[in-house]
Protein backbone atom coordinates (compact mmCIF):
# COMPACT_ATOMS: atom_id res chain seq x y z
CA UNK A 1 0.00 0.00 0.00
CA UNK A 2 1.13 3.46 -1.09
CA UNK A 3 2.25 5.84 1.60
CA UNK A 4 0.48 8.85 0.46
CA UNK A 5 1.03 10.95 3.79
CA UNK A 6 5.22 10.68 2.75
CA UNK A 7 4.31 11.86 -0.75
CA UNK A 8 2.89 14.79 0.71
CA UNK A 9 5.29 16.05 3.18
CA UNK A 10 8.18 15.00 0.67
CA UNK A 11 6.50 17.28 -1.60
CA UNK A 12 6.87 20.55 0.64
CA UNK A 13 9.94 21.10 -1.80
CA UNK A 14 12.44 22.92 -1.40
CA UNK A 15 12.75 25.35 1.11
CA UNK A 16 11.69 22.35 3.60
CA UNK A 17 14.88 20.55 2.64
CA UNK A 18 16.87 24.01 3.46
CA UNK A 19 17.33 24.75 -0.69
CA UNK A 20 16.18 27.16 -2.09
CA UNK A 21 13.91 28.47 -5.16
CA UNK A 22 15.80 30.12 -6.53
CA UNK A 23 15.49 28.89 -10.25
CA UNK A 24 13.13 30.91 -12.60
CA UNK A 25 10.28 29.17 -14.99
CA UNK A 26 12.88 30.15 -17.90
CA UNK A 27 15.87 28.28 -16.81
CA UNK A 28 13.73 24.95 -16.24
CA UNK A 29 12.29 25.34 -19.79
CA UNK A 30 15.87 26.27 -21.37
CA UNK A 31 16.90 23.10 -19.47
CA UNK A 32 13.96 20.91 -20.31
CA UNK A 33 14.44 22.11 -24.42
CA UNK A 34 18.40 21.75 -24.38
CA UNK A 35 18.96 19.08 -21.98
CA UNK A 36 18.52 16.26 -24.08
CA UNK A 37 20.79 17.83 -26.84
CA UNK A 38 24.43 16.48 -26.15
CA UNK A 39 27.59 15.53 -27.93
CA UNK A 40 26.25 12.19 -28.72
CA UNK A 41 23.64 13.91 -31.05
CA UNK A 42 26.22 16.11 -33.08
CA UNK A 43 28.88 13.07 -33.00
CA UNK A 44 27.43 9.98 -32.52
CA UNK A 45 24.92 9.90 -35.34
CA UNK A 46 26.96 8.98 -37.86
CA UNK A 47 27.68 5.84 -36.28
CA UNK A 48 23.70 5.46 -35.94
CA UNK A 49 23.19 5.73 -39.60
CA UNK A 50 26.12 4.28 -40.71
CA UNK A 51 24.67 1.01 -38.80
CA UNK A 52 20.96 1.54 -39.83
CA UNK A 53 21.37 3.40 -42.76
CA UNK A 54 18.55 5.82 -43.79
CA UNK A 55 16.17 3.80 -41.32
CA UNK A 56 17.96 5.62 -38.51
CA UNK A 57 15.25 7.87 -38.30
CA UNK A 58 13.01 5.39 -37.27
CA UNK A 59 15.19 4.61 -34.51
CA UNK A 60 15.19 7.81 -32.81
CA UNK A 61 11.65 8.01 -33.55
CA UNK A 62 10.97 4.79 -31.19
CA UNK A 63 13.55 5.70 -29.00
CA UNK A 64 12.10 9.43 -28.69
CA UNK A 65 8.53 7.49 -27.99
CA UNK A 66 9.77 6.18 -25.28
CA UNK A 67 11.15 8.72 -23.77
CA UNK A 68 7.92 10.71 -24.92
CA UNK A 69 5.97 7.97 -22.61
CA UNK A 70 8.18 7.98 -19.72
CA UNK A 71 8.33 11.37 -19.17
CA UNK A 72 4.31 11.87 -19.32
CA UNK A 73 3.95 9.21 -16.95
CA UNK A 74 6.48 11.14 -14.78
CA UNK A 75 5.09 14.05 -15.51
CA UNK A 76 1.69 13.02 -14.12
CA UNK A 77 3.30 12.15 -11.02
CA UNK A 78 5.60 14.94 -10.45
CA UNK A 79 2.10 17.57 -10.82
CA UNK A 80 0.64 15.58 -8.35
CA UNK A 81 3.18 15.28 -6.11
CA UNK A 82 6.20 17.75 -6.55
CA UNK A 83 9.14 16.04 -4.68
CA UNK A 84 12.66 16.43 -3.96
CA UNK A 85 13.98 13.17 -5.57
CA UNK A 86 11.38 13.18 -8.23
CA UNK A 87 11.12 9.38 -9.34
CA UNK A 88 13.28 8.13 -6.71
CA UNK A 89 10.05 9.07 -4.35
CA UNK A 90 7.93 7.75 -6.11
CA UNK A 91 9.24 4.89 -6.32
CA UNK A 92 9.98 4.57 -2.80
CA UNK A 93 6.20 5.54 -2.19
CA UNK A 94 5.05 3.50 -4.81
CA UNK A 95 6.77 -0.06 -4.97
CA UNK A 96 9.00 -0.02 -1.56
CA UNK A 97 12.10 1.33 0.31
CA UNK A 98 14.11 -1.02 -2.25
CA UNK A 99 12.94 0.39 -5.08
CA UNK A 100 13.72 3.93 -4.35
CA UNK A 101 17.30 2.80 -2.36
CA UNK A 102 17.55 1.05 -5.82
CA UNK A 103 16.61 3.74 -8.38
CA UNK A 104 18.65 6.54 -6.51
CA UNK A 105 21.64 4.72 -6.27
CA UNK A 106 21.54 3.74 -9.78
CA UNK A 107 20.52 7.28 -11.01
CA UNK A 108 23.08 8.75 -8.93
CA UNK A 109 26.17 6.05 -10.51
CA UNK A 110 24.91 6.71 -13.57
CA UNK A 111 25.78 10.41 -13.35
CA UNK A 112 28.99 10.03 -11.85
CA UNK A 113 29.82 8.07 -14.59
CA UNK A 114 28.94 10.28 -17.17
CA UNK A 115 30.69 13.46 -15.24
CA UNK A 116 34.02 11.43 -15.71
CA UNK A 117 33.06 10.65 -19.02
CA UNK A 118 32.25 14.27 -20.40
CA UNK A 119 34.96 15.62 -18.91
CA UNK A 120 37.66 13.06 -20.38
CA UNK A 121 35.78 14.15 -24.01
CA UNK A 122 35.78 17.55 -23.35
CA UNK A 123 39.92 17.67 -22.51
CA UNK A 124 39.98 15.75 -26.14
CA UNK A 125 38.44 18.51 -28.17
CA UNK A 126 40.43 21.11 -26.16
CA UNK A 127 43.42 19.33 -26.40
CA UNK A 128 44.39 20.44 -29.94
CA UNK A 129 44.45 24.01 -29.29
CA UNK A 130 46.68 23.19 -26.17
CA UNK A 131 48.68 20.61 -27.37
CA UNK A 132 51.62 20.71 -24.17
CA UNK A 133 49.03 20.31 -21.88
CA UNK A 134 48.23 17.03 -20.87
CA UNK A 135 44.60 15.94 -21.34
CA UNK A 136 44.53 14.52 -17.95
CA UNK A 137 45.22 18.45 -16.91
CA UNK A 138 42.48 19.82 -19.08
CA UNK A 139 39.78 17.11 -17.66
CA UNK A 140 40.61 18.51 -13.97
CA UNK A 141 40.61 22.21 -14.78
CA UNK A 142 36.80 21.15 -16.45
CA UNK A 143 35.86 18.84 -13.14
CA UNK A 144 36.96 22.33 -10.66
CA UNK A 145 35.21 24.75 -12.80
CA UNK A 146 32.08 23.29 -13.39
CA UNK A 147 32.15 22.00 -9.47
CA UNK A 148 32.47 26.07 -8.47
CA UNK A 149 29.68 26.71 -10.46
CA UNK A 150 27.81 24.16 -8.82
CA UNK A 151 29.08 24.90 -5.39
CA UNK A 152 28.07 28.80 -5.48
CA UNK A 153 24.48 28.76 -6.11
CA UNK A 154 21.61 27.13 -7.35
CA UNK A 155 21.30 30.16 -9.43
CA UNK A 156 24.60 30.19 -11.08
CA UNK A 157 23.84 26.23 -12.22
CA UNK A 158 20.68 27.60 -14.00
CA UNK A 159 22.26 30.68 -15.24
CA UNK A 160 25.58 28.39 -16.81
CA UNK A 161 22.92 25.69 -18.04
CA UNK A 162 20.32 28.16 -19.62
CA UNK A 163 23.09 29.85 -21.51
CA UNK A 164 24.90 26.23 -22.69
CA UNK A 165 21.50 24.89 -23.75
CA UNK A 166 20.74 28.42 -25.71
CA UNK A 167 24.31 27.77 -27.79
CA UNK A 168 22.92 24.23 -28.49
CA UNK A 169 19.32 25.37 -29.47
CA UNK A 170 20.20 28.06 -31.72
CA UNK A 171 22.66 26.08 -33.57
CA UNK A 172 20.02 23.00 -33.94
CA UNK A 173 17.42 25.39 -35.40
CA UNK A 174 19.42 27.41 -37.89
CA UNK A 175 20.73 23.77 -38.89
CA UNK A 176 16.79 22.99 -39.40
CA UNK A 177 16.14 26.05 -41.38
CA UNK A 178 19.21 25.74 -43.39
CA UNK A 179 19.00 21.83 -44.19
CA UNK A 180 14.94 22.12 -45.24
CA UNK A 181 15.94 24.92 -47.64
CA UNK A 182 18.74 23.01 -48.61
CA UNK A 183 17.26 19.65 -49.78
CA UNK A 184 14.38 21.39 -51.40
CA UNK A 185 16.90 22.87 -53.93
CA UNK A 186 15.94 26.04 -52.66
CA UNK A 187 19.37 26.62 -51.59
CA UNK A 188 22.05 28.63 -53.57
CA UNK A 189 24.08 25.58 -55.76
CA UNK A 190 22.03 22.90 -54.46
CA UNK A 191 19.94 20.12 -55.76
CA UNK A 192 16.38 18.71 -54.68
CA UNK A 193 18.02 15.69 -52.93
CA UNK A 194 14.91 14.58 -50.61
CA UNK A 195 15.23 11.58 -52.05
CA UNK A 196 18.55 10.69 -50.62
CA UNK A 197 16.15 9.29 -47.93
CA UNK A 198 15.09 6.09 -50.11
CA UNK A 199 18.43 5.31 -51.57
CA UNK A 200 19.08 1.39 -51.66
CA UNK A 201 16.08 1.65 -50.15
CA UNK A 202 14.73 3.34 -46.78
CA UNK A 203 15.48 -0.09 -44.29
CA UNK A 204 18.33 -0.66 -46.13
CA UNK A 205 20.29 -2.95 -43.68
CA UNK A 206 17.04 -4.91 -42.59
CA UNK A 207 14.60 -4.65 -39.81
CA UNK A 208 16.83 -6.09 -36.89
CA UNK A 209 19.22 -2.94 -37.64
CA UNK A 210 16.38 -0.26 -36.69
CA UNK A 211 16.40 -2.29 -33.47
CA UNK A 212 20.01 -2.35 -33.03
CA UNK A 213 19.84 1.71 -33.64
CA UNK A 214 17.29 2.44 -30.87
CA UNK A 215 19.75 0.43 -28.31
CA UNK A 216 22.32 3.23 -29.55
CA UNK A 217 20.26 5.85 -29.14
CA UNK A 218 18.03 5.41 -26.20
CA UNK A 219 20.40 7.03 -24.11
CA UNK A 220 21.17 9.98 -26.26
CA UNK A 221 18.08 10.89 -25.16
CA UNK A 222 18.52 10.25 -20.70
CA UNK A 223 18.61 13.57 -19.06
CA UNK A 224 15.02 14.73 -20.02
CA UNK A 225 13.75 13.49 -17.13
CA UNK A 226 16.51 15.88 -15.30
CA UNK A 227 13.37 18.85 -15.33
CA UNK A 228 11.72 17.10 -12.50
CA UNK A 229 14.25 17.09 -10.22
CA UNK A 230 15.39 20.51 -10.90
CA UNK A 231 11.82 21.85 -10.42
CA UNK A 232 12.15 21.43 -6.30
CA UNK A 233 14.15 24.33 -6.83
CA UNK A 234 11.97 26.79 -8.89
CA UNK A 235 9.21 28.72 -7.67
CA UNK A 236 6.73 27.31 -9.53
CA UNK A 237 7.70 23.40 -9.58
CA UNK A 238 4.14 22.11 -10.82
CA UNK A 239 3.42 24.67 -13.91
CA UNK A 240 7.05 24.11 -14.77
CA UNK A 241 6.69 20.16 -14.94
CA UNK A 242 3.80 20.07 -16.67
CA UNK A 243 4.74 22.99 -19.59
CA UNK A 244 8.27 20.41 -19.91
CA UNK A 245 6.57 17.22 -19.55
CA UNK A 246 3.69 18.87 -22.69
CA UNK A 247 6.38 20.03 -25.01
CA UNK A 248 9.09 17.17 -24.87
CA UNK A 249 7.14 15.50 -27.76
CA UNK A 250 7.69 18.59 -30.31
CA UNK A 251 11.37 18.90 -28.96
CA UNK A 252 12.06 15.00 -29.32
CA UNK A 253 10.46 15.16 -33.03
CA UNK A 254 12.03 18.56 -33.93
CA UNK A 255 15.65 18.51 -32.69
CA UNK A 256 16.25 14.70 -33.27
CA UNK A 257 13.91 13.15 -35.77
CA UNK A 258 13.70 16.26 -37.83
CA UNK A 259 17.97 17.13 -37.97
CA UNK A 260 18.31 13.07 -38.25
CA UNK A 261 15.84 12.96 -40.92
CA UNK A 262 17.75 16.23 -42.60
CA UNK A 263 20.77 14.66 -42.40
CA UNK A 264 20.02 11.56 -44.97
CA UNK A 265 18.36 13.83 -47.25
CA UNK A 266 21.47 16.03 -47.25
CA UNK A 267 23.88 13.27 -47.53
CA UNK A 268 23.98 9.90 -49.48
CA UNK A 269 23.82 7.65 -46.16
CA UNK A 270 26.88 5.43 -47.70
CA UNK A 271 28.86 8.52 -47.82
CA UNK A 272 28.09 9.61 -44.26
CA UNK A 273 31.60 9.52 -42.21
CA UNK A 274 31.29 7.44 -39.27
CA UNK A 275 33.45 9.80 -37.50
CA UNK A 276 33.36 13.53 -36.21
CA UNK A 277 30.37 15.13 -36.81
CA UNK A 278 27.59 15.17 -39.62
CA UNK A 279 26.33 18.79 -38.72
CA UNK A 280 30.02 20.49 -38.88
CA UNK A 281 29.77 18.32 -42.82
CA UNK A 282 26.52 19.64 -43.53
CA UNK A 283 27.37 23.12 -42.48
CA UNK A 284 30.58 23.03 -44.74
CA UNK A 285 28.45 21.36 -47.64
CA UNK A 286 26.07 24.53 -47.10
CA UNK A 287 28.76 26.88 -47.79
CA UNK A 288 29.24 28.15 -44.75
CA UNK A 289 32.49 29.84 -43.05
CA UNK A 290 34.26 28.04 -40.57
CA UNK A 291 31.71 25.47 -39.94
CA UNK A 292 33.93 23.13 -38.62
CA UNK A 293 35.32 25.35 -35.92
CA UNK A 294 31.96 26.53 -34.92
CA UNK A 295 30.25 23.20 -34.77
CA UNK A 296 33.30 22.42 -32.92
CA UNK A 297 32.65 25.02 -30.19
CA UNK A 298 29.15 23.70 -30.15
CA UNK A 299 30.16 20.79 -29.26
CA UNK A 300 32.54 20.91 -26.32
CA UNK A 301 29.38 23.35 -24.94
CA UNK A 302 27.22 20.51 -25.29
CA UNK A 303 29.65 18.56 -23.35
CA UNK A 304 29.98 21.39 -20.77
CA UNK A 305 26.75 21.11 -20.33
CA UNK A 306 26.20 17.71 -19.61
CA UNK A 307 28.52 17.95 -17.38
CA UNK A 308 26.81 20.88 -15.65
CA UNK A 309 23.77 18.82 -15.34
CA UNK A 310 25.17 15.55 -14.38
CA UNK A 311 27.24 17.35 -10.94
CA UNK A 312 24.08 19.02 -10.38
CA UNK A 313 21.48 15.85 -10.83
CA UNK A 314 23.73 13.61 -9.12
CA UNK A 315 24.39 15.87 -5.86
CA UNK A 316 20.72 16.38 -5.67
CA UNK A 317 19.40 12.69 -5.71
CA UNK A 318 22.04 11.75 -3.19
CA UNK A 319 20.99 14.52 -1.01
CA UNK A 320 17.47 12.91 -1.57
CA UNK A 321 18.77 9.55 -0.28
CA UNK A 322 20.15 10.91 2.88
CA UNK A 323 16.49 12.73 3.80
CA UNK A 324 15.41 8.95 3.28
CA UNK A 325 18.31 7.43 5.41
CA UNK A 326 19.50 5.84 2.32
CA UNK A 327 22.71 8.07 2.08
CA UNK A 328 24.98 8.76 5.18
CA UNK A 329 23.57 11.88 7.02
CA UNK A 330 26.41 14.28 7.03
CA UNK A 331 25.69 14.45 3.12
CA UNK A 332 22.63 16.85 4.30
CA UNK A 333 24.65 19.99 5.16
CA UNK A 334 23.81 22.91 2.83
CA UNK A 335 25.60 26.30 2.97
CA UNK A 336 24.36 29.64 2.91
CA UNK A 337 23.66 29.62 -0.41
CA UNK A 338 21.41 26.66 0.22
CA UNK A 339 23.22 24.42 -1.92
CA UNK A 340 24.23 20.94 -0.69
CA UNK A 341 27.82 20.80 -0.36
CA UNK A 342 28.68 17.70 0.63
CA UNK A 343 26.55 15.79 -1.58
CA UNK A 344 28.36 18.20 -4.36
CA UNK A 345 31.85 17.53 -3.46
CA UNK A 346 31.23 13.76 -2.68
CA UNK A 347 30.19 13.17 -6.31
CA UNK A 348 32.46 15.18 -7.93
CA UNK A 349 35.23 12.64 -6.19
CA UNK A 350 33.83 10.03 -7.73
CA UNK A 351 34.52 11.76 -10.97
CA UNK A 352 37.65 12.67 -9.91
CA UNK A 353 38.62 9.08 -9.45
CA UNK A 354 36.98 8.10 -12.44
CA UNK A 355 39.00 10.97 -14.64
CA UNK A 356 42.08 9.44 -13.22
CA UNK A 357 41.60 5.65 -13.75
CA UNK A 358 40.68 6.96 -18.07
CA UNK A 359 44.51 7.41 -18.06
CA UNK A 360 46.00 5.46 -15.10
CA UNK A 361 43.61 2.12 -16.01
CA UNK A 362 41.47 3.00 -18.66
CA UNK A 363 40.83 -0.81 -19.84
CA UNK A 364 39.78 -1.75 -16.50
CA UNK A 365 38.36 0.50 -13.95
CA UNK A 366 37.15 3.37 -16.32
CA UNK A 367 35.95 0.92 -18.86
CA UNK A 368 33.98 -0.70 -15.97
CA UNK A 369 32.25 2.36 -14.70
CA UNK A 370 31.52 3.73 -17.88
CA UNK A 371 30.18 0.25 -19.09
CA UNK A 372 28.35 -0.66 -15.87
CA UNK A 373 26.16 2.22 -16.32
CA UNK A 374 25.41 1.66 -19.67
CA UNK A 375 21.74 -0.24 -19.25
CA UNK A 376 21.13 2.15 -16.26
CA UNK A 377 18.43 4.26 -18.35
CA UNK A 378 16.64 1.38 -19.16
CA UNK A 379 16.56 -0.35 -15.86
CA UNK A 380 15.35 3.82 -14.22
CA UNK A 381 13.18 3.97 -17.04
CA UNK A 382 11.39 0.40 -16.04
CA UNK A 383 10.98 1.05 -12.59
CA UNK A 384 9.08 4.74 -13.38
CA UNK A 385 6.91 3.02 -15.35
CA UNK A 386 6.28 0.62 -12.60
CA UNK A 387 5.57 3.44 -10.22
CA UNK A 388 3.40 5.20 -12.27
CA UNK A 389 1.16 1.89 -12.22
CA UNK A 390 1.00 2.24 -8.59
CA UNK A 391 0.49 5.39 -8.46
CA UNK A 392 -2.26 6.52 -10.70
CA UNK A 393 -4.28 4.09 -9.28
CA UNK A 394 -3.89 4.88 -5.72
CA UNK A 395 -4.37 8.39 -6.56
CA UNK A 396 -7.60 7.94 -8.74
CA UNK A 397 -9.22 6.22 -5.59
CA UNK A 398 -7.84 9.13 -2.59
CA UNK A 399 -7.50 12.07 -4.50
CA UNK A 400 -8.37 12.12 -8.43
CA UNK A 401 -8.10 15.56 -8.29
CA UNK A 402 -4.50 16.07 -8.21
CA UNK A 403 -4.46 14.53 -11.58
CA UNK A 404 -3.67 17.58 -13.37
CA UNK A 405 -1.43 15.60 -15.92
CA UNK A 406 -2.78 12.38 -16.71
CA UNK A 407 -1.02 9.30 -18.78
CA UNK A 408 -1.78 8.93 -22.26
CA UNK A 409 -4.30 5.93 -22.36
CA UNK A 410 -3.51 4.47 -19.11
CA UNK A 411 -2.88 1.57 -18.20
CA UNK A 412 -2.11 -0.07 -21.76
CA UNK A 413 0.42 2.92 -23.00
CA UNK A 414 2.17 2.39 -19.81
CA UNK A 415 2.16 -1.85 -20.41
CA UNK A 416 3.23 -1.22 -23.91
CA UNK A 417 6.21 0.35 -22.91
CA UNK A 418 7.23 -1.64 -20.30
CA UNK A 419 7.38 -4.46 -22.74
CA UNK A 420 9.11 -2.25 -25.28
CA UNK A 421 12.16 -1.50 -22.48
CA UNK A 422 12.12 -5.48 -22.17
CA UNK A 423 12.79 -5.91 -25.82
CA UNK A 424 15.28 -3.61 -25.80
CA UNK A 425 17.03 -5.03 -22.76
CA UNK A 426 17.09 -8.33 -24.84
CA UNK A 427 18.26 -6.74 -27.87
CA UNK A 428 21.23 -5.49 -26.06
CA UNK A 429 22.02 -8.87 -24.76
CA UNK A 430 21.89 -10.22 -28.77
CA UNK A 431 23.88 -7.67 -29.71
CA UNK A 432 27.41 -8.33 -29.24
CA UNK A 433 28.81 -4.31 -28.80
CA UNK A 434 26.70 -3.34 -26.14
CA UNK A 435 26.25 -7.02 -24.18
CA UNK A 436 29.30 -5.71 -21.92
CA UNK A 437 27.14 -3.20 -20.85
CA UNK A 438 24.57 -4.85 -20.06
CA UNK A 439 26.30 -7.28 -18.08
CA UNK A 440 27.71 -4.87 -16.37
CA UNK A 441 24.56 -2.72 -15.37
CA UNK A 442 22.89 -5.85 -14.29
CA UNK A 443 26.35 -6.31 -12.25
CA UNK A 444 25.71 -2.79 -10.57
CA UNK A 445 21.72 -3.45 -9.98
CA UNK A 446 22.60 -6.97 -8.28
CA UNK A 447 25.13 -5.37 -6.18
CA UNK A 448 23.53 -2.41 -5.07
CA UNK A 449 20.21 -4.28 -4.29
CA UNK A 450 22.46 -6.43 -2.69
CA UNK A 451 23.51 -3.28 -0.06
CA UNK A 452 20.31 -2.65 0.31
CA UNK A 453 19.44 -6.13 1.64
CA UNK A 454 22.55 -6.90 3.63
CA UNK A 455 22.59 -3.43 4.91
CA UNK A 456 20.14 -1.03 4.63
CA UNK A 457 17.03 -2.78 5.12
CA UNK A 458 16.56 -3.19 9.17
CA UNK A 459 18.01 -0.02 9.90
CA UNK A 460 14.94 2.08 7.44
CA UNK A 461 12.64 -0.23 8.84
CA UNK A 462 13.54 0.60 12.40
CA UNK A 463 13.68 4.32 12.09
Amino acid sequence: MVDETKVESAAGGADDAGLRRSLKNRHLQMIALGGIIGASLFIGSGAVISTVGPAAVLSYAVGGLIVVLVMRMLGEMATAAPTLGSFMEYARTSLGNWAGFTIGWLYWYYWVGVVAFEAVVGAELVNPLVPAVPQWVISLVLMLLLTATNLVSVRSFGETEFWLASIKVITIVIFLVCGTVFVLGLWPGAEFSVGNIALDGFVANGGFAVLHGVVIVIFSYFGTEIVTIVSAESDEPERAVAKATKAVVWRVLLFYVGSVTLLVMITPWQEIPTEGSLYAAAFTRFGLPAAEVVVNVVVFTAVISVLNSGLYTASRMLFALQRRGFAPSWVRDINRRGVPWKAILLSTLVGYVAVAASYVSPDTIFYFIINSAGAVALFIYGMIALSQLRMRRRLEQEAPERLKLKMWLFPYLTWATLVVIVVVVVTMGAIEEVRSQLTLSLVSLVGILLIYVLFVRRRVAKA
